[in-house]
């Protein structure tokens, strides 16, 4: 064999193509039906092939966060705040992976998704800070005509189901995803239909992060397929219709009544990279509220 030949051979290798997978209670399996679907950047290059969840996928899913839901809302707010700091580190080390994700799933310029992705690591160091300071935002001590102390503190409201939007498949799954777990609730989140991928390689961080399994569940699919089972599954809390046009909200919005879940509708959002606020925190905490007497008053006040 010649010398030009063995250099051919030596240099001629079959790329490794990544395999997306879900990501429920911590783990990595293929959907259940063995579907998948084709996905395709913003010129129709084909990508890769994402799993085509199914209602028994969208099922595992809710049994995992629910599964999670008792440590993970017992964790103290500092713990909490500490592992969403930790994913935002994993990520900044997997930067230029999600910089090409998010460049090619929304046909963006190398600048731009870059921009994109660093606002999404902010993000998350964003609502790290938040998750011990919201209690004392939105909680309090309430005056009283009476010899009692009356304090009102926020409680998570249990396992949310969360459609990330369309649109922006990064950013803005950050923007829906963060708030819904620094407040102490556990997610099954349906990932862009059209533009999965970086949300399933969001699932390889979170494994590695310290999140317990569960906190975070991720599915890909087609979107009114996977949701409409989670809007009637009656152990699912609370929805965040962010990724549903305005028919499939309304259906949505429909089967989630029947177990009284709290639904957050569709809002425009023009940029997500804009300060977000607190209202994605507040619309999944309940508030709780307790009277406990303070004792006999007398002329000097309270006898404690």
């Amino acid at each position: 064999m010649s010398e030009k030949n063995e250099k051919t051979e030596k240099n001629e290798r079959l790329s490794v193509f990544k395999t997306y997978k879900l990501y429920v209670g911590g783990k990595f399996p293929r959907s259940e039906s063995g579907r998948v679907y084709e996905v395709t950047d913003a010129k129709g290059k084909w990508l890769a092939n994402a799993p085509q969840s199914s209602r028994k996928d969208a099922r595992d899913a809710v049994v995992a966060a629910r599964k999670a839901f008792g440590g993970w809302s017992g964790a103290t707010a500092y713990n909490r705040g500490q592992i969403l700091y930790r994913i935002a580190e994993m990520l900044e080390g997997r930067r230029d992976q999600y910089v090409r994700e998010v460049g090619e799933a929304e046909g963006l310029s190398r600048s731009k998704a870059a921009a994109q992705v660093d606002a999404a690591i902010d993000r998350w160091v964003w609502y790290a800070g938040w998750t011990d300071k919201i209690a004392q935002v939105v909680g309090g001590g309430n005056p009283v005509a009476g010899p009692f102390f009356n304090l009102s503190s926020p409680e998570p409201t249990g396992v949310v189901a969360v459609l990330a939007p369309q649109e922006s498949s990064f950013l803005g799954l950050v923007s829906v995803v963060a708030p819904v777990i620094a407040t102490g609730n556990t997610a099954v989140v349906i990932a862009s239909e059209r533009a999965p991928l970086p949300a399933l390689s969001l699932g390889e961080v979170l494994a590695t992060s310290d999140l317990p399994g569960g906190v975070v569940n991720i599915l890909s699919g087609r979107t009114a397929e996977i949701a409409a089972p989670l809007a009637a599954h009656q152990d699912v809390n609370a929805i965040d219709l962010a990724g549903a046009d305005e028919v499939l909200a309304k259906e949505l919005e429909i089967a989630a009544a029947d177990n009284l879940k709290r639904v957050l509708r569709p809002q425009p959002v023009d940029d997500w990279a804009a300060a977000p606020g607190t209202d994605r925190m507040t619309a999944f905490l309940e508030t709780k509220t307790v009277w406990h007497p303070t004792g006999s008053l007398g002329a000097s006040g309270s006898s404690y």
